[in-house]
């Protein structure tokens, strides 16, 4: 059998396997609380469910693009800086973000905001600036179709409307209850997956490691420097390292990342969380080398007289590359690293809206029976705009589908950061300064980014990791400000709004 017979074999086997999670966990989700937090899992489930879900399409399927066409200035920033400040930031937030999380029942981190600020402006603010997630949901569909497209031969439309129909179908139903136990069978698909593509260029490596940067010299002198300067988004250290380091700090305040920890059965169990999820994220992370090798098997990224686009190289090198038996593993491990973080998006967006947008608009009770229902209701309007906003991707991309979603997605975890850091650190922040951060970095964010007021936010393709780094900067200094000219909160636990 070809490539294409025995994905769509696999594939129907793991979509029985996922309705059949789904169906035994579908009991345990009685409530929007349950959806969200699910009923208390081990650590070594939440940390393979945090790792499958924070290295996502992105790092598997977008990601090692970037390091083909640009070299090592894309994995130096990308697969170095990034990932060094992300686990120094998660293992400094995770701990008291669960304690403060657990103490008023926080189910959302909108939710938890406005508890912790005692703002319901604030909480509607955070859960509206989520919606800009909805533009790292059309960048996991966009590369998973390319990848299940490219397996199948199939028309990357149709593929499309099947598979975010299916996906958010099912977890119209499961929820956080379900969705660890699909995210530790994806964790397990991305680890062996990621060792296969760490090894399925060993060939040029014959004369060692000199050997092989030589290669890739030979293709372009660019490829092997620390930055770029041809490239529009790795030029110099202030891009590749400051910008990347700043972001990395800072992406950890997404819902559906910094709420996990809510999802353990108790504080003593969070070492071990944070310990398995980083250990298997290193290796997550590394899959971007990919890139160098794919690089080497198409020199001048061409197939067949045709130029290939960034957000095809890896799926095209993993279909030109590997035999039809491993080709269909890797398709499986590239397809759930999509599929984990596109759960946890989903789960966390759709729980957002619902709790902390619908049901004060429509005055409903923490908890309320009827949330449920409209949670579903909520996920079909996401299925609908995904296949609008995906396909538009998919025809016409701004060089890449990433950069879309590196707009929405930083603009969003810049408005959390100070928020998140002031509401850990500083017991006594006043709401006001939590607000004023929020606004500055959303509008510092986008006015920077639309209005090219750097070098780096100019041209054609513009950077949003420089747009989110001012933004954060902004925010850090004008909450600051902000929380010395107001009076300090005394009491966390009584409402003053």
């Amino acid at each position: 059998m070809n490539l294409a017979q025995i994905t769509s074999i696999i594939l129907i086997l793991y979509a029985f396997l996922i309705i059949w999670i789904v169906y035994k966990n579908y009991t345990k989700t009685k409530d929007i609380k349950d959806f969200a937090v699910g009923s208390g899992f081990s650590p070594l489930v939440v940390g393979l469910s945090l790792a499958a879900s924070m290295t996502s399409a992105a790092t598997f399927i977008i990601n090692p693009g970037f390091v083909a066409m640009f070299g090592w200035s894309a994995f130096l920033a990308m697969s170095v800086v990034l990932p060094i400040a992300l686990f120094i930031s998660l293992i400094v937030l995770s701990k008291s973000f669960r304690k403060y999380g657990n103490s008023i029942n926080a189910l959302t981190l909108a939710q938890w905001m406005g508890k912790r600020y005692h703002s319901k402006t604030l909480s509607m603010l955070m859960a509206v600036l989520s919606l800009l997630l909805l533009t790292f949901v059309v960048l996991i569909c966009v590369g998973l179709t390319k990848v299940i497209a490219g397996a199948l031969g199939a028309n990357e439309l149709y593929v499309l409307i099947v598979m975010i129909l299916f996906v958010f179908g099912y977890m119209m139903f499961g929820g956080a209850n379900s969705m660890v136990y699909t995210n530790t069978i994806q964790a397990i698909l991305m680890f062996i997956v990621a060792i296969i593509l760490l090894g399925s260029g060993m060939q040029y490596f014959s004369d060692g490691w000199s050997g092989f940067w030589s290669q890739i010299e030979q293709i372009d002198p660019n490829l092997v420097t620390n930055f770029n300067p041809k490239s529009p988004l790795f030029r110099d250290a202030f891009e590749v390292i400051f910008c990347n380091f700043v972001v990395g700090v800072a992406i950890v305040c997404q819902p559906h990342i910094i709420t996990r920890s809510l999802m353990l059965k108790d504080d003593t169990q969070i070492n071990k969380y944070l310990f398995y999820s980083i250990a298997v994220q290193l290796v997550f992370f590394l899959v971007l080398f990919a890139g160098f090798y794919a690089r080497m098997f198409f020199p001048d990224l061409t197939l067949d007289g045709q130029t290939l686009k960034m957000d095809g190289i890896l799926p095209t090198y993993v279909v030109q590359k590997f035999s039809p038996v491993f080709g269909v593993i890797v398709v499986m491990g590239l397809m759930s690293a999509g599929l984990s973080t596109l759960e946890g998006l989903i789960q966390s967006l759709s729980t957002t809206i619902t709790n902390d947008i619908l049901a004060p608009i429509l005055r409903l009770p923490e908890n309320a029976s009827s949330l449920k229902n409209i949670n579903r209701i909520t996920i079909v309007i996401l299925a609908i705009l995904s296949i609008i906003f995906s396909y538009q991707q998919l025809i016409n991309p701004n060089l890449s589908v990433a950069l879309l979603a590196q707009n929405g997605v930083y603009a969003f975890f810049s408005a959390a950061f100070v928020p998140i850091l002031f509401g850990i650190f500083l017991k006594k922040t006043p709401k006001q300064a939590a607000i004023g951060a929020a606004i500055t970095a959303f509008v510092v964010h986008f006015t920077v980014y639309y209005g090219a007021l750097t070098p780096y936010t100019s041209g054609t393709v513009r950077n949003p990791a420089v747009a989110a780094t001012l933004a954060i900067l902004s925010a850090v200094l004008i909450g600051g400000i902000l929380y010395f000219l107001f009076p300090k909160t005394q009491n966390l636990h009584t409402s003053n709004e």
